[in-house]
């Protein structure tokens, strides 16, 4: 059943018709993209271009116009970006005093990415990442080039220029899959790692603290599985990381959800990552961060009347790894994980504990469904359709509202077309209220006059890509 019926942006069949829409405002070039005319591009052909990159029948046809997207975004001052140099030289003790967003877009991309820009150019915002975690990519039906190509076309509508920073979240190695079959379960990672820089993911956080064992007698040992796992995938990206960048890599010492994480831990696996690494090669680059646990939950854990719960992380700890894993390792310091639902006081504390990266995604999806711009309809549409596909999640004494809040992230990728094509003022006000949060995030992370900083440290790189047959 239709719910909205107002006139989108067209989506191009095939390539020829897409490469007739280009005439007088984008020109093919080799391997580049000239841009002729900025003002069509911004105002109606870029809306096009996305939209026949993300529901094209014909993948010859997507594929054209994903390559499009991103070689206009080079012509246009936008490169795919390693935050590496930048955290370096917070690891030198360079650059302090604030904390960078990591924002995990699932629903909206488009639109969203463009109340990011928006937020982050009003007030100088370079330090910024994008990102997608693995499971995301499943349940949003988002694989990594869609997802890249929507945050790029974001940046060419909003007239964004600079670094994009784009990071696989969680590209995690489930320990149930992992125990049945470890080599395939880790191929699986590796595969989705090489998809995601191909896509122009300059920044991947692997995840192996699902393999953590606490049942060992020792933290090396506990760490063990971990460290190995880490240390060999960071060899994979080394060598595949595009010439002139280093890939940011992080690592993870403690599950999300799980026990706080300790500076002991902290030392057991960096001492056998490094030392794993160098097996490898003693000139290989390690990670740049390390994700730990202090207390928080991923999407928070939902009261029986759909509220989240208060938590109680712990800063104190937070600052203690941060600190280590500057001073005795050179990283960027520590990264906290499933914060977007903390209350809006929290957030001025990660700058001042010198955290180096917050994660954040599960507040700006209660944002789109909660807001009363969301159409109810629409709305319910969604629930029925959880209630129907999701029912084994729900929990004995799980409340309606506690189950339709952690289930309806999966209602994302089923309804992504009728997302896109909600109404342009339902879709304006939503965007509205995302920019409002992106510029308090920013605010209280204070990552407000970073561009320049940012531009100091990172390197623009235009990295080559081949130019599709139907092209």
């Amino acid at each position: 059943m239709e719910i909205f019926s107002e006139v989108m942006p067209m989506i191009y069949e095939n390539t020829d018709l897409l490469k007739k829409a280009l005439e007088g405002a984008l020109a093919v070039d080799g391997g580049a993209v000239r841009v002729l005319d900025e003002n069509r591009l911004r105002e109606t052909l870029i809306d096009e271009l996305i939209r026949t990159a993300v529901f094209a029948p014909a993948k010859e046809t997507r594929a054209a116009a994903r390559w499009l997207i991103r070689r206009a975004a080079t012509a246009s001052g936008i490169h795919a970006a390693s935050i590496q140099g930048l955290y370096e030289a917070m690891g030198r003790g360079e650059v302090s005093g604030f904390t960078v967003p990591a924002i995990n877009i699932r629903a909206l991309t488009y639109d969203t990415a463009q109340a990011v820009f928006r937020a982050a150019m009003a007030a100088g915002v370079g330090a910024v990442i994008f990102e997608i975690a693995r499971s995301e990519i499943d349940y949003t039906s988002q694989r990594p080039e869609e997802y890249a190509c929507a945050v790029t076309a974001a940046a060419l509508k909003t007239g964004y220029r600079g670094a994009l920073f784009l990071q696989g979240d969680h590209f995690q190695v489930g320990a149930k899959k992992y125990a049945k079959d470890p080599e395939g379960e880790v191929r699986a990672v590796k595969d989705l790692i090489w998809e995601a820089i191909d896509a122009g993911f300059y920044n991947i956080d692997i995840d192996t603290s699902t393999l953590v064992d606490l049942a060992e007698a020792t933290v090396k040992q506990q760490q063990r599985i971990n460290y190995s796992l880490a240390a060999e995938l960071t060899t994979m990206i080394r060598d595949l990381e595009p010439a002139g960048i280093n890939i940011s890599v992080g690592g993870e010492i403690g599950e999300v959800g799980g026990k706080n994480s300790t500076v002991e831990e902290l030392h057991a696996f960096m001492g056998g990552y490094l030392e794993t690494l160098k097996k490898s090669s003693a000139e290989l680059k390690g990670i740049s961060k390390i994700s730990v646990q202090t207390g928080t939950t991923h999407g928070g854990v939902p009261l029986a009347d759909g509220s989240v719960a208060q938590v109680k992380l712990d800063f104190a700890t937070l600052e203690e790894l941060s600190r280590a894993a500057r001073t005795d390792y050179g990283l960027a310091g520590a990264v906290q994980h499933g914060a977007s639902t903390l209350p809006e006081e929290a957030f001025d504390r990660f700058p001042a504990t010198g955290t180096a990266e917050v994660h954040l995604a599960t507040g700006f999806q209660n944002i789109i469904y909660d807001s009363p711009s969301f159409p109810a309809a629409l709305r319910m549409q969604i629930y029925d359709y959880l209630k129907r596909e999701a029912a084994s999640e729900r929990k004995e004494g799980d409340t309606e509202e506690q189950f339709f809040y952690k289930t309806r992230k999966k209602g994302i990728g089923p309804f992504k077309k009728e997302l896109w094509e909600l109404p342009a003022a339902v879709r304006t006000a939503l965007g509205g209220e995302l920019e409002a949060q992106f510029a308090l995030l920013f605010r209280k992370l204070n990552v407000g006059n970073t561009l320049d900083t940012v531009n100091r440290f990172v390197t623009p790189v235009d990295v080559p890509l081949s130019v599709p047959a139907s092209l």
